[in-house]
């Protein structure tokens, strides 16, 4: 199956708008297993697909976790509050202040729930001295679903531990650009998902992964494949190169998408 340019951009924006938030990956990795026939979900909840048989056996991967927040308590008033989930290596102090007055999408037992985290009132703040005020937390954080009380927000699906992310709205622009929360990751499981789908000729065997808690200290799900499934003779992990990396409009160049899909694609081909 040969992917175009405009089904692989199509793809990465598709997966662009997906959310994962660490250890909470499993709506995603139900996307996978119906996009790749023949893919399997392992005990760690991995996605993994296997190319070809015998040696060598080299492993082709891309992490599909991305830094989010969960519910960590539930007003009487029926507001939420946050905790941040997955680590940020490098992590700027203001790197939660992309939530604020921003809109964001909480994942329930009944499904997605729109929400939106406040803001201070523009006019009781009016007149005071700002330049003392402490930069915005995600302890400052309370989410608004629409609730006012405990028994609403149940009703809705939510509950302590919901996982919580920016709403998703992958934007194209500029000559090419695609721009996403964490839309390297995304675009690069993309461009690995085009070059498994392209069915190139594998010479030995190829374990393609899609693995998830990579933002744990001791990378789970990676090494869930590799205990399970390895040794392996070879390993590379699929990446691009991003700007504005690490906020709600990291950016990826599409045409680096596409020329990623054909190098993964001569990387199953050919052992080195």
């Amino acid at each position: 199956m040969a992917l175009s340019a405009q089904n692989v951009d199509a793809l990465a924006e598709r997966f662009a708008a997906m959310t994962a938030v660490t250890g909470y990956e499993q709506a995603m990795t139900d996307s996978l297993l119906a996009l790749l026939p023949g893919s399997m979900r392992d005990r760690t909840g991995n996605v993994t697909l296997t190319l070809g048989r015998g040696s060598p056996k080299r492993l082709l991967s891309c992490p599909l976790d991305e830094v989010g927040y969960a519910v960590g308590n539930v007003t009487d008033d029926g507001y939420l509050t946050l905790r941040r989930v997955g680590g940020v290596p490098r992590a700027s102090p203001l790197f939660d202040q992309q939530l604020e007055g921003h809109r964001v999408t909480l994942y329930g037992s009944r499904g997605a729930v729109p929400g939106v985290v406040g803001v201070r009132s523009t006019h009781l703040a009016r007149g005071r001295p700002a330049g003392t005020d402490p930069p915005f937390t995600v302890d400052d954080a309370y989410v608004d679903v629409g609730a006012t009380s405990r028994a609403d927000v149940a009703a809705l699906g939510l509950a302590m531990l919901a996982p919580v992310s920016l709403t998703k709205r992958p934007h194209r622009f500029g000559n090419g650009l695609l721009a996403a929360p964490a839309v390297g990751r995304r675009a690069a499981c993309a461009a690995l998902a085009a070059a498994a789908l392209s069915r190139p000729r594998v010479q030995g065997t190829v374990v393609v992964a899609f693995t998830v808690q990579s933002l744990y200290a001791d990378t789970a799900g990676l090494k869930t494949v590799k205990n399970l499934q390895g040794p392996f003779a070879d390993a590379r992990e699929a990446m691009l190169t991003t700007r504005y990396t690490g906020t709600a409009v990291e950016t990826v160049a599409l045409r680096d998408v596409e020329a990623l899909v054909a190098d993964l694609a001569r990387w199953i081909g050919a052992p080195r």
